[in-house]
């Protein structure tokens, strides 16, 4: 290949006039981005979604997994020579060749002509698809366009979410995060992220939607937010103190909302501010209105969670507060004269397990809370305090 202009391939995305470029190289390291592999889980994504079963024909069945999943998963199976390294590519259609077939088999044969001359025809029928000939007489635009799709879903597609969110990642993040983890070791701006599966639960959880704010305290390069806006389509806001994430979000912001309109996707407003959670007055001025705050405050000092415990009286009745160390000083603990004056018994405390592979700084599971704002609750409680320390002063006397 050339040593500056790599060759490239063109895939159609579903919007009108929305293409991209894949650089038809592979990494020395396997675990290095894989442009071809990353084109083909596209492909696979637009192909299941986007069309219909009719459009879908000339692909042939859609594979259950990518080549790069399969490699994944004979890494870690014993050697077994019996077997060709074919035989866990997909059958072809009964119509004739598949499509999808063709090009995961010029991918796992490194065949670069067939990759390219199939990919062509790939194109070609992707954009008849999106670009139909239409009668004269014609007024509205067919409803089977793929870009109309998303205007059918009740709810996005988990599969379509996280392929936008891996694209996003690949070419936005990825290519920083060695430097990302060059951290001071001990202290409350270690790097970490949640993963995009521990996201999607708790967007779900906490039940987030367009109408929603969702405010992310030491939001890193943004990822949360991201897709807390696109999987809800809430608002987002996040702010972050170190300044390499911060200016991270920033560029991957406008590269996300692009990324949207390539598939056809809605996504809720987001913003990024570079600054101190503890002084933003941008945070301030949100917080009474948050629906659900998140704080990644699995390695923050104590004295940082002490102070963030005043900033959640601003939040109104019902807002959610999910971290991953609580904010309380025990689960369910009973409140008694001694802790009613205490800030967090403003919240009803639930704990949650998240499974291996959701966070980034370790393969464990481990647990995270979300606290509910619960004044009515707890002004009931305190009455009957106040009614009795009433009733203790005048025995006294």
């Amino acid at each position: 290949p050339h040593p500056t202009h790599p060759p490239t391939i063109e895939l159609e995305y579903p919007n009108a006039n929305a293409s991209e470029s894949f650089v038809l190289l592979q990494p020395k390291d396997k675990d290095h981005y894989n442009p071809i592999f990353d084109l083909e889980k596209t492909l696979y994504t637009i192909v299941k979604y986007y069309l219909t079963p009719e459009q879908q024909e000339p692909f042939g069945p859609i594979p259950d997994e990518s080549l790069s999943e399969l490699a994944d998963r004979d890494d870690d199976a014993p050697n077994d020579d019996s077997s060709s390294d074919t035989d866990s590519l997909p059958p072809s259609g009964r119509s004739g060749p598949s499509l999808l077939r063709s090009v995961q088999r010029a991918i796992h044969m490194h065949d670069g002509p067939l990759f390219v001359e199939t990919m062509q025809t790939v194109n070609n029928i992707l954009r008849d698809v999106k670009y139909p000939v239409l009668p004269d007489d014609l007024i509205d635009n067919p409803a089977d366009l793929p870009r109309h799709t998303p205007y059918k879903w009740t709810d996005l597609p988990k599969d379509v979410l996280m392929r936008v969110l891996e694209e996003n990642y690949q070419r936005c993040v990825g290519p920083h995060v060695p430097t990302l983890k060059k951290y001071e070791a001990f202290s409350s701006t270690v790097y970490g992220e949640l993963m995009p599966s521990l996201s999607y639960e708790i967007v779900r959880l906490t039940k987030l939607h367009q109408d929603s704010l969702f405010l992310d305290l030491g939001s890193g390069v943004g990822q949360v937010v991201v897709q807390a806006a696109l999987q809800s389509g809430c608002m987002g806001v996040g702010v972050e103190i170190s300044e390499q994430p911060a200016e991270i979000a920033a560029r991957m912001r406008t590269q996300f909302l692009t990324r949207c309109r390539m598939w056809g996707l809605n996504v809720g407003e987001i913003e990024f501010e570079h600054n101190d959670m503890l002084t933003s007055a941008r945070i301030d001025e949100l917080l009474p209105e948050a629906d659900v705050v998140l704080v990644d405050n699995k390695v923050f000092a104590e004295t940082l969670n002490e102070a963030l415990r005043p900033k959640f009286l601003d939040l109104k009745e019902g807002a959610l507060v999910v971290s991953l160390k609580p904010f309380v000083s025990a689960l369910n603990a009973r409140v008694t004269e001694r802790n009613v004056d205490d800030i967090s018994t403003i919240f009803d405390v639930t704990e949650h397990r998240y499974g291996s592979g959701s966070v980034s700084w370790g393969p464990s599971g481990g647990t995270y809370y979300i606290h509910r704002v619960d004044r009515e609750g707890y002004a009931h409680i305190r009455e009957k305090f106040e009614i009795s320390r009433s009733s203790s002063r005048t025995s006294q006397r």
